[in-house]
C-alpha cells in the first residue's frame, strides 16, 4: 500500500492483490488501529477472488471483528482462509460465527488454530473444501457436530487434526471416503482413496483405526501401544514408505507387525522425534519365526535417526541387514555426542552380516 504515494498509476493496485495477511502482533500495533485498518482495506478491496486471506490475531481480538471479517471473506470469494489465535490456556478462545460454515461456499482450504466452532441449527456446507486443518479447536456441539462438520465436506482430500484436552469431543470420528491424506485421531469406515496418513496418538485405547487406511502409500506412526492398532489379517498392500517414531516402548512391536503386513514396503524410517518419557522401559526384542516378505523382495532403504545403540536396536538393525535382500542403502545417525561411544556403535554395526552385497552402510 505504501507504493500508492510513488505513482498515480500505482495508487489503486493494492486493491487487487490476491493474497492478504493481517498480523496484529507486528510491531505491537494498537489493536483498535489494526481493526480499523483491516475493516477499511477489506471494504475497499476490489479483486474478484482472494486466493489467500490470513489472520494472525492476539489476545485482544474481538469476536465481533472476526464475524465482520468472515462475512467479508464470503463476499470476496476467498479460496483459502487461515485463522490463528494466540490465546493462553487460562483464557477462552473466540467463538467463530456460524456464517463461516454456512456461507463461505467458495473455500478450498481452511485452517483454524485455537478457536471455538459453535454448533448451529442450520445446515453446514463446504462444497468446495479440499484441505482442512483443525488445531486446538473446541467444538461446542461435541461429537455430533464434528460428524456433521466433516460430512459437509464432500470433496475433502486432506485433513489434519490436532486435538486439545478441552475440545469437548470424546471420540473424533472421521467418515470421509474421499480423503487422500491426513493426520488425525480416530477413523471409522474404509477410505480407499487415502494415499498419505500420519497418526500421533497417545490414548491407551484407540481402536482398530489403521484397518481403515490399508490403501495408503505413505504412513507416519507414533503410537503409545501396538495392541489392536489394526485388525488381524489386515494387509497394507500399497504401503511403500513407512515412518515410525521410537519414543514409545511399543515401537518395536509395532515395527515388526507393520513389516509383516506391508509386502511391498520400499522405504523405512525410524526416528525418535518426541523424546522418551522418563521411566519408560526399553522394548524387548524377539526374533520373528519367519522373515517378512518386504525384507526378501522390496525394502531398499533404511534410515535410522537418533540411534542410541541399545541391545534391542542393534538386534533390529542386524535382523534387517541379515535378511534385506534388496537393501541398497542403510543410513544411521547417532543421538550420542560422545565420539568414543559413536565409534563403538560403528564397530558393532560394521561387523553385522548383510544379505545384499550392494548395500551401503552410512553412519553419522
Amino acid at each position: 500500500m505504501a507504493t500508492m504515494v510513488l505513482s498515480k498509476r500505482w495508487q489503486f493496485l493494492w486493491m487487487f492483490v490476491p493474497r492478504l495477511a493481517y498480523d496484529d502482533s507486528y510491531q505491537n500495533v494498537d489493536y483498535g488501529r489494526f481493526s480499523r485498518f483491516v475493516d477499511r482495506s477489506l471494504f475497499l478491496h476490489e479483486a474478484l477472488v482472494i486466493e489467500t486471506l490470513r489472520f494472525k490475531l492476539g489476545k485482544t481480538c474481538g469476536g465481533e471483528d472476526i464475524r465482520v471479517w468472515i462475512r467479508a471473506a464470503d463476499k470476496l470469494s476467498v479460496r483459502e482462509l487461515i485463522l490463528e489465535i494466540d490465546f493462553s490456556s487460562s483464557e477462552s478462545p473466540p467463538k467463530l460465527p456460524g456464517s463461516l460454515y454456512t456461507g463461505c461456499r467458495a473455500l478450498v482450504n481452511l485452517s483454524l488454530d485455537n478457536v471455538v466452532l459453535a454448533d448451529v441449527a442450520s445446515s453446514v456446507s463446504f462444497p468446495s473444501l479440499k484441505t482442512l486443518s483443525l488445531v486446538a479447536v473446541e467444538y461446542s456441539g461435541g461429537d455430533e457436530f464434528v460428524n456433521r462438520l466433516l460430512s459437509s465436506c464432500p470433496v475433502l482430500e486432506d485433513l489434519d487434526v490436532d486435538q486439545c484436552p478441552y475440545d469437548n469431543v470424546d471420540i473424533f470420528t472421521v467418515r470421509v471416503p474421499c480423503l487422500k491424506s491426513g493426520g488425525f485421531c480416530i477413523i471409522e469406515s474404509d477410505m480407499p482413496k487415502l494415499v498419505t496418513a500420519s497418526f500421533d496418538v497417545f490414548y491407551s485405547h484407540f481402536g482398530n483405526f489403521l484397518g481403515s487406511v490399508t490403501s495408503v502409500k505413505r504412513l507416519d506412526l507414533c503410537l503409545s501401544t501396538s495392541e489392536s492398532a489394526y485388525p488381524v489379517g489386515s494387509v497394507f498392500h500399497s504401503l511403500v514408505h513407512l515412518k515410525i517414531c521410537t519414543c514409545e516402548t511399543e515401537w518395536l512391536s509395532l515395527l515388526m507387525c507393520m513389516l509383516r503386513d506391508s509386502p511391498v514396503l520400499q522405504s523405512l524410517k525410524l526416528e525418535q522425534y518426541h523424546g522418551t518419557t522418563a521411566g519408560n522401559s526399553r522394548p524387548c526384542w524377539k526374533e520373528p519365526s519367519s522373515v517378512p516378505e518386504c525384507l526378501l523382495s522390496s525394502l531398499k532403504t533404511l534410515e535410522w535417526v537418533k540411534y542410541e545403540g541399545g541391545e534391542e536396536e542393534k538386534e533390529v538393525a542386524a535382523f534387517i541387514l541379515r535378511n534385506g535382500r534388496c537393501l541398497e542403502k542403510v543410513s544411521i545417525s547417532s543421538s550420542s555426542a560422545d565420539p568414543c561411544e559413536k565409534l563403538e556403535m560403528i564397530k558393532k554395526l560394521s561387523f553385522l552380516s548383510r544379505s545384499s552385497s550392494s548395500c551401503h552402510l552410512i553412519f553419522d
